[in-house]
């Protein structure tokens, strides 16, 4: 298997918030696999890829429905484009969205399936961010909790809801010292307070559309459910690491009824990451599409492996 340079490396595939204006549009000319990809997510889409990203706002991009095919193009984008190089990962793993590049590049599914199921999953997720945002008051969202462990806020959470809190959980374990929640309005405006008398640094609302990896979006999970289910899910080719467990996949099966739970489950990035090190098949990770969240979230794990990035043909070419 071809490797950076004699490295060996993991694929590490961004998820929302990584986006911006013109993305992969780089790869595109330079890339014919990148231009296959752009005409299929084209025809599935039923818009020209090449010519909507170029002309999108970072507004427009921000919504579930744009940003989810979006960055999943980006991300297989950035992937074809080191293929083409002579760069394959010998192991996979996306963070939210970023799993379903990690699914197409071991081998699971089909980029034209790939494409299909984000575009379903953005379209079922927007939709369940517009019903609790019609449903009156101030619309549920997501919070960034700096300078806890993630075993306390979850320990945290736990208590507080074992006494009436209701509807706070937590989202996306993303390193040792920061954890991202989901919660009504309500919720998370008591979780601030809370949260800074427990020791937090700071408590971030995120500019997201909904309340997202929680039970408050139960609904986009069975929208989504009967397009997951049409598609067949092959056997990892390598290594692929689950947001839901933390561990390696072991099957397609395995791998199609983790996809369902990750739309209401916590990513556990932390856990990812320490599994990739751990099966000490890695001395390089990269980051396979838009953004640099997830160098510095590799970076907080305290992994003396690099984590580089891998979004841009300049990028690349370094």
């Amino acid at each position: 298997m071809a490797v950076l340079n004699g490295k060996k490396t993991v694929f590490l595939f961004p998820g929302q918030g990584a986006q911006y204006p013109g993305m992969a549009l780089d790869l595109w000319e330079v890339s014919a696999g990148v231009k296959k990809l752009f005409a299929q997510l084209s025809e599935i889409y039923g818009k020209d890829m090449k010519t909507f990203i170029a002309g999108a706002d970072a507004e427009t991009l921000k919504r579930t429905d744009v940003s989810q095919p979006a960055i999943t193009l980006a991300n297989l984008s950035a992937a074809a484009y080191l293929a083409e190089q002579g760069v394959e990962p010998v192991a996979v793993a996306g963070f939210s969205l970023g799993e379903y590049a990690a699914l197409t590049t071991a081998g699971l599914i089909s980029a034209e399936d790939c494409f299909r199921l984000v575009k379903a999953r953005g379209e079922a997720m927007q939709a369940s961010a517009d019903r609790l945002k019609q449903a009156g008051g101030e619309a549920p969202g997501m919070a960034a909790v700096v300078g806890l462990a993630p075993a306390a806020v979850e320990a945290l959470i736990a208590e507080w809801t074992g006494n009436g809190l209701k509807d706070l959980y937590a989202a996306n374990i993303n390193s040792p010292r920061q954890v991202v929640v989901s919660g009504s309005a309500a919720a998370l405006a008591e979780a601030e307070k809370r949260f800074k008398e427990a020791g937090a640094r700071r408590v971030i609302r995120l500019q997201v559309a909904g309340p997202f990896h929680s039970p408050l979006i139960a609904d986009a999970a069975e929208k989504f459910q009967p397009v997951l289910e049409a598609v067949s899910f092959s056997a990892p080719q390598i290594p692929l690491y689950s947001n839901v467990t933390g561990k390696e996949i072991s099957s397609g099966d395995e791998a199609k009824k983790l996809a369902l739970q990750q739309i209401t489950c916590p990513v556990r990035w932390t856990d990812v990451e320490a599994a990739v090190v751990a099966a000490g098949k890695i001395d390089t990770a990269l980051e396979t599409g838009p953004g640099k969240v997830l160098q510095g979230l590799w970076k907080d794990s305290g992994s003396e492996i690099p984590c580089l990035a891998a979004g841009t043909l300049e990028d690349i070419k370094s």
